[in-house]
């Protein structure tokens, strides 16, 4: 009996393999790090280029370059501006309305996303007139890359997507009526 507990103590003595044993304790940790480091830094740089590419889209609206500006082709710029938003022109959502300048009340409403499963009523499209100050919201559905770790879990998610919205306010420059045309 004696013998074998000296041996036992002897094992467990022994410190080979602790190395192994800190590896594998630390490795989930580290990965879960990474992750959400690589989901986070992903989803900034997409809200950015939606960001973007609404602002350059507002633009090119108010400045005429669309010859009949709606819903659909606001969507299709908006996407083909944003360089790595992928094929977004079935998840995206565009709402531009007035804002009533003598209440300065925005949307009671909150931005509607698209849902993956069911057809929604499309948001309100007004291009408005002269003068009038326009609210545009864009909301885009993404998936993420890791959806089951770190920052996948914590997002607000829409049929497994996460929303980017996007907002931009811009007045209606008034037409000018020049000789000749």
């Amino acid at each position: 009996m004696n013998r074998l507990f000296a041996r036992l103590r002897r094992r467990a003595s022994n410190e080979s393999g602790s190395a192994g044993v800190e590896f594998v304790l630390a490795l989930p940790i580290i990965f879960s790090i990474f992750m959400a480091s690589a989901e986070s830094g992903l989803l900034m740089m997409r809200l950015i280029m939606l960001q973007r590419a609404t602002d350059m889209t507002m633009r090119d609206l108010r400045l005429g370059n669309f010859s009949d500006p709606n819903a659909q082709i606001l969507k299709k710029e908006i996407c083909d501006k944003g360089v790595i938003l992928g094929d977004c022109e079935s998840r995206i959502m565009v709402e531009l309305q007035p804002v009533s300048s003598d209440s300065w009340a925005m949307p009671a409403t909150a931005t509607q996303c698209s849902d993956r499963d069911e057809s929604l009523d499309p948001p309100p499209f007004v291009l408005g007139s002269d003068k009038e100050i326009m609210l545009v919201r864009v909301c885009l559905i993404m998936d993420p890359i890791f959806p089951t770790t770190g920052i996948g879990l914590s997002l607000q998610r829409d049929k497994g997507g996460y929303a980017l919205i996007a907002a931009s306010a811009f007045v209606n420059e008034p037409q000018q009526n020049t000789p000749g045309t």
